[in-house]
């Protein structure tokens, strides 16, 4: 069963701020965190962590 377009928690990407052009794909509650969302992740390209953030 495919999901339906919820607008409470939409899909968002997140880009690498190391510039390599990796990104993560999830999802957010929009309630909880309304502004654009900054995580520390693993970008594989530079093979460390980077910020990456919130990209519409």
């Amino acid at each position: 069963m495919a999901r339906r377009g919820n607008e409470l928690r939409p899909i968002i990407k997140l880009r690498s701020t190391a510039g390599t052009g990796f990104t993560y794909v999830t999802r957010k509650n929009r309630r909880n965190d309304p502004d654009r969302m900054v995580l520390r992740k693993f970008d594989p390209k530079v093979r460390r962590h980077v910020e990456f953030k919130e990209e519409r």
